[in-house]
């Protein structure tokens, strides 16, 4: 294999082991059955995913989609389909994939591709509860109340995924039971997401910036000196 054949391979590949996602969604698919892995309450769940307008030429099993923002690995698929097998312990902790419905998907992100949104690693950290969803001009106001574990990470102008939806926080508002903030959504992200189905109440997949994670760690860390020094 000479060097642009591996540079071509390495360029078109799914970064498999980061399983990295830039939140912006590809296309809009449809969980069309569930199936249950078990008869005991700890089982989970095998998915048949439609993907819509999704391209599958290019999935190999065990790629990795985000399914509403949860990372998930193909198991199978056909031309149109794809199938995936969700935890209880996924299930217990995401919302969007126990019920057939539509889903927003994303493939992994590969090394040439643009880095549309910003960088999402498919792993939901919490959920959180609309508590607005408004026509506000021609844009929609989308007021979320994120538990307070979640709420340090959120800042003015910084960046959550929400139901896999890379998005840009105008306000927060720290409460006794959470932090509510505030998202402007254009007519497009309404218009081609599943975000357009959420009214107040609907619960919704969160994932905190990973820049954030990391300054959080590096400020808690107490640690004094640079790697390799005394």
């Amino acid at each position: 294999m000479n060097l642009t054949s591996v540079l071509n391979k390495v360029l078109n590949e799914p970064l498999k082991d980061s399983q990295m996602f830039t939140g912006i969604v590809a296309a809009v698919g449809r969980i069309a059955s569930i199936k249950p892995l078990g008869a005991d309450a700890d089982a989970g769940v095998r998915l048949t995913v439609d993907a819509g307008g999704l391209d599958l030429d290019d999935v190999q099993l065990g790629d990795s989609i985000a399914i509403q923002g949860a990372c998930m690995t193909a198991i199978a698929r056909t031309a149109t389909t794809f199938d995936v097998d969700v935890s209880r312990e996924s299930l217990n902790r995401t919302v969007g994939l126990a019920d057939t419905g539509e889903v927003n998907l994303e493939k992994a992100l590969r090394a040439h591709d643009r880095l549309g949104g910003h960088i999402v690693s498919g792993h939901v950290d919490g959920l959180g509860t609309v508590t607005r969803f408004a026509p506000v001009g021609e844009s929609h106001e989308l007021r979320i109340l994120a538990p307070v574990e979640i709420g340090r990470y959120l800042a003015y102008k910084g960046s959550v995924t929400v139901n896999g939806v890379s998005l840009t926080v105008n306000a927060v508002d720290d409460r006794a039971d959470g932090c509510e903030f505030s998202i402007n959504l254009i007519p497009h992200t309404v218009e081609v997401t599943t975000l357009k189905h959420l009214a107040a109440g609907s619960k919704v997949n969160l994932e905190i910036d990973l820049i954030a994670r990391y300054v959080e760690r590096m400020l808690s860390a107490g640690v004094t000196g640079r790697p390799g020094q005394d």
